[in-house]
């Protein structure tokens, strides 16, 4: 999935301000950082957008699609 350079500014800024989010500027949806999804120590599987985990662990949580 290819993003949206202001989906990734709205990133980057949420990361650089120790946020767990930001509405997505396109959607106006919340959105998790990966940061934050880092942080929480698991995949739940949903298909976040910023997943930090690789995929074999994500398809070991069931993400759809892997």
């Amino acid at each position: 999935m290819s993003l949206d350079p202001r989906q990734l500014a709205a990133h980057d800024r949420a990361v650089q301000r120790g946020e767990a989010g930001y509405i997505d500027p396109l959607t106006g949806l919340f959105v998790m950082t990966a940061r934050y999804l880092g942080e929480r120590g698991f995949c739940c599987g949903k298909g976040c957008r910023h997943c930090p985990y690789p995929p074999e662990e994500q398809r070991r949580a069931g993400r759809p699609g892997s």
